[in-house]
C-alpha cells in the first residue's frame, strides 16, 4: 500500500508541478494599476470595435511623455526606445562606429540581431528604412520599425503593455525573434512586446491532461529551436522544433502551423501542444488546454499568431529520442565551360520528375525530402536555372531512427535510377541530419530581403498520372523563369498528429505531400513602386500556375505571399469562419493586429508609396481615405 501511494503521489506531482514558470505568477493587480487607468483590464462584454487609424507619433491623441515614463515605470524600466538596428551606421545622435563595424564585419559571427529588441530579419516588409550600408546621401528613417519595445520579462509586463495599447488606442506588435517575414513584426508607430527572453524550460515525466498521459516539457515562448537540442540531450527525448535554427519554437511557428523533418513522424509544431498559458486582448492571464479555453486553445495551435493573444509559455509534448538521418543528392546540366544542350535539359527534367515520385517512399516511410533547384549552393532541396542553359538541383533525404545502413539502401535506387538516365549525380552518404541539431547555438543571422510564395501540394498531384505531368510543368515553367524553387515533402496527416488534435491547422496540411515555396531573389531594395509591384505580377502569375494544378489545396501561413489571393481560404481553409467567430469574441477590440492574419481584412496600412508594407498608418478599412488626406495636409 505505501508503494502504491508513493507512487501516486508522484505521478500527481510529476504532472502538476511547475504549474507556472516564475515568470508567470507576476500578475497585475488592482493594486498596481492605481490611478493609472491607462494599464486597467479591458471588459469583452462592453468593448466595442475601435474605430478610425490608430494613433501615431505626432498626433494630439498620442501619450504624452509623462504618460511613457509613468509606464516605464509600471513595467520596472523595461520599455525601450526603438533605434533601427543599422542607425549605428548613419549621421545622427545613434552613430556608433565601433558598432557599426560589427554589424558590418561581424554579424555573421555573433548573435546580435537575434538578440536585438527592434531587427526584423525581412526588410522591405518595414519598409527597408534603414539599411546597413547606406548609399551616399541616403538617411535612416524609424520607417516600420516599433517606437517603442517593452522588453516583456514577466506576464504582468505584458499585461500592462496589452492595456495600455488598447486603452490608448495603439498599433501593437508582438515580436519574439523577428523571424516573420512578410511584415507580421513591424508597424509604424507602434508599441511591440518583445517575448525574446520567456526562455524558462521543465521537463515533466509524467503529465496529464485530458485523455492525455506521458511525456512532456514546459517551454518558454523565447526559447530559440537550437536552444532546445540541449534540453532533449539532457532529458533524453525529443521535442519537435523548426530545427537547429535561431526561429523561436514556440511562438510564431507553432501558432502558424510549424513544420519539421519530424512531420511525418510526429505531425506539425501545432500537434505538440497539450497546455498553453496566453495573456488575451482585454488583458487576462488564462490557461487554455483540452478543458478549459477551448476556443482559445484550438485556435492558438495552427490558427496564426499576433491574433488572439500573447503566448508566455506552453506545455507540449516529448518523444522517445529521435534521430534523424539525411542522405545529400545533387546534380546539374551546364555550368563552368559546358554548355547544356537540349537534350542534357530534358535528362535534368526527367531527374526531376525521378525525385518527386520518389518523395512518395519517403513519407511513406515517415521521412522528409527537402529539395530545391538553387542558385547557390545549399543543403535543403533548391532547384534553379543559373542561367538558360544551366540548372542545379539538390536535395536531403531524411529518415528517422534508421540505420545508416538502412537509409544508404533506401536512397540508392534512386540515385541509379538518376544515373542511369545519364545525370551525373554527386551522393553524400547517410549522416546526421544538418537541419536537426543545435547548429551554429544562435550565431549568424541577418537581415535580408526576399519575397516568395508557397504551396501545399495534394497527395494527388504526385499520384495521378495526368494530374502529375501537369504538376511537374507547372513547377519547370516557374524555375524556367528564373525563380528558385524549393520542396519539402511531409505528411503531416491527423492520424500522425495524434491527440489533443481538432486544432486550427490549416486543413490542407493534412491532404499535402509537398510543401513548395518559391522564391523571387530580385533586389527589392531600391526597386521604384511600379517596379515592384511588376515583380509581384511576374511571381503571382507563375504561382497561379501552381494554383491551377492544386485547385482547393492551401498555402503556408508562416512562409506565404503577403499578396495570396483568397488567403482565408488559402492559409485556413474550413476553419476560418470559425476562427473569424473567435477572434470577434476574444478581441472585439481588434487589437491584435498583423497582415494577412484572421480578422485583419478590416484594416489596412495606408503608406505614402502605396507599397504593401508595414511603414504607415494602421487605420480601420474605410477610414484610410481620411488617414491619406491628414497625411497630405500634414506633408
Amino acid at each position: 500500500m505505501r508503494s502504491l501511494l508513493v507512487s501516486t503521489l508522484f505521478t500527481v506531482f510529476a504532472s502538476v508541478k511547475g504549474a507556472n514558470f516564475a515568470y508567470e505568477n507576476e500578475l497585475l493587480t488592482s493594486a498596481d494599476i492605481g490611478n493609472f487607468s491607462a494599464i486597467a483590464f479591458g471588459n469583452v462584454s462592453t468593448a466595442a470595435p475601435l474605430e478610425g487609424c490608430r494613433v501615431s507619433p505626432g498626433t494630439a491623441e498620442w501619450p504624452l511623455e509623462q504618460e511613457w515614463s509613468q509606464l516605464n515605470s509600471s513595467l520596472g524600466g523595461a520599455l525601450i526606445k526603438a533605434v533601427p538596428p543599422a542607425a549605428v551606421c548613419y549621421d545622427g545622435p545613434a552613430r556608433d562606429e565601433a558598432a557599426c563595424n560589427i554589424l558590418l564585419f561581424n554579424a555573421t559571427f555573433n548573435n546580435y540581431y537575434i538578440n536585438n529588441p527592434v531587427n526584423v530579419f525581412s526588410e522591405w516588409p518595414e519598409g527597408d528604412t534603414c539599411h546597413l550600408r547606406p548609399a551616399s546621401g541616403e538617411s535612416c528613417i524609424q520607417g516600420g520599425f516599433p517606437t517603442y519595445v517593452v522588453n516583456a520579462t514577466t506576464v504582468k509586463q505584458i499585461q500592462m503593455a496589452v492595456n495600455f495599447a488598447r486603452n490608448k488606442n495603439l498599433r501593437l506588435v508582438i515580436k519574439n525573434t523577428g523571424h516573420d517575414l512578410i511584415g507580421r513584426s513591424a508597424g509604424a508607430g507602434s508599441l511591440s512586446i518583445w517575448t525574446h527572453w520567456l526562455k524558462d524550460f521543465e521537463f515533466v515525466p509524467e503529465y496529464s491532461v485530458g485523455e492525455y498521459k506521458g511525456m512532456a516539457a514546459r517551454v518558454g515562448t523565447g526559447i530559440e529551436s537550437w536552444e532546445m537540442f540541449g534540453h532533449m540531450s539532457d532529458h533524453n527525448m525529443t521535442a519537435v522544433v523548426a530545427g537547429g535554427y535561431t526561429v523561436g519554437a514556440y511562438g510564431g511557428w507553432i501558432q502558424g502551423g510549424g513544420h519539421s523533418a519530424l512531420a511525418s513522424k510526429y505531425g506539425l509544431g501545432a500537434d505538440q501542444a497539450l497546455s498553453i498559458q496566453v495573456v488575451t486582448a482585454d488583458g487576462s492571464f488564462v490557461t487554455a488546454d483540452p478543458t478549459q479555453n477551448t476556443d482559445l486553445f484550438f485556435a492558438l495551435r495552427g490558427g496564426g499568431g499576433s491574433t488572439f493573444g500573447i503566448v508566455t509559455s506552453l506545455v507540449v509534448k516529448a518523444h522517445p529520442a529521435t534521430t534523424v538521418l539525411s542522405a545529400t543528392i545533387a546534380y546539374s546540366v551546364g555550368g563552368g565551360f559546358n554548355v547544356s544542350v537540349p537534350g542534357d535539359i530534358e535528362k535534368f527534367w526527367t531527374g526531376f520528375d525521378l525525385y518527386h515520385e520518389f518523395g512518395n517512399k519517403v513519407v511513406d516511410n515517415q521521412g522528409t525530402a527537402c529539395m530545391s533547384i538553387f542558385t547557390y549552393p545549399s543543403h535543403y532541396s533548391y532547384v534553379s536555372r543559373l542561367t538558360n542553359t544551366t540548372f542545379s538541383f539538390t536535395t536531403d533525404i531524411e529518415l528517422p531512427d534508421v540505420s545508416e545502413e538502412f537509409l544508404d539502401e533506401f536512397v540508392r535506387p534512386l540515385v541509379d535510377d538518376l544515373e542511369a538516365v545519364g545525370l551525373n549525380v554527386t551522393y553524400d552518404p547517410p549522416s546526421p541530419a544538418g537541419n536537426w541539431g543545435p547548429g551554429a547555438a544562435g550565431r549568424g543571422d541577418t537581415p535580408g530581403s526576399t519575397r516568395f510564395g508557397s504551396r501545399l501540394f495534394p497527395r494527388e498531384n504526385f499520384v495521378d498520372p495526368e494530374l502529375f505531368a501537369a504538376t511537374q510543368l507547372a513547377l519547370r515553367r516557374s524555375i524556367e523563369e528564373g525563380y528558385t524553387f524549393h520542396g519539402i515533402h511531409m505528411v503531416p496527416t491527423e492520424e500522425v498528429a495524434g491527440y489533443p488534435g481538432n486544432n486550427a491547422a490549416n486543413p490542407a496540411f493534412r491532404k499535402t505531400t509537398m510543401h513548395a515555396d518559391l522564391f523571387d531573389f530580385t533586389q527589392q531594395r531600391g526597386l521604384t513602386p511600379m517596379a515592384f509591384t511588376q515583380a509581384h505580377d511576374k511571381l503571382a502569375a507563375a504561382m497561379d500556375r501552381w494554383r491551377a494544378v492544386s485547385p482547393g489545396a492551401g498555402a503556408y501561413f508562416n512562409e506565404a505571399d503577403l499578396e495570396e489571393p483568397d488567403w482565408q481560404q488559402a492559409f485556413f481553409g474550413t476553419n476560418y469562419p470559425r476562427l473569424l467567430s473567435i477572434k470577434q469574441e476574444r478581441d472585439p477590440w481588434g487589437l491584435f493586429y498583423a497582415p494577412v492574419t484572421v480578422g485583419s481584412e478590416e484594416w489596412t496600412v495606408v503608406t505614402e508609396d502605396g507599397l504593401p508594407t508595414q511603414n504607415g498608418r494602421l487605420c480601420r478599412v474605410g477610414a484610410e481615405g481620411q488617414a491619406k488626406r491628414r497625411a497630405g495636409a500634414a506633408a
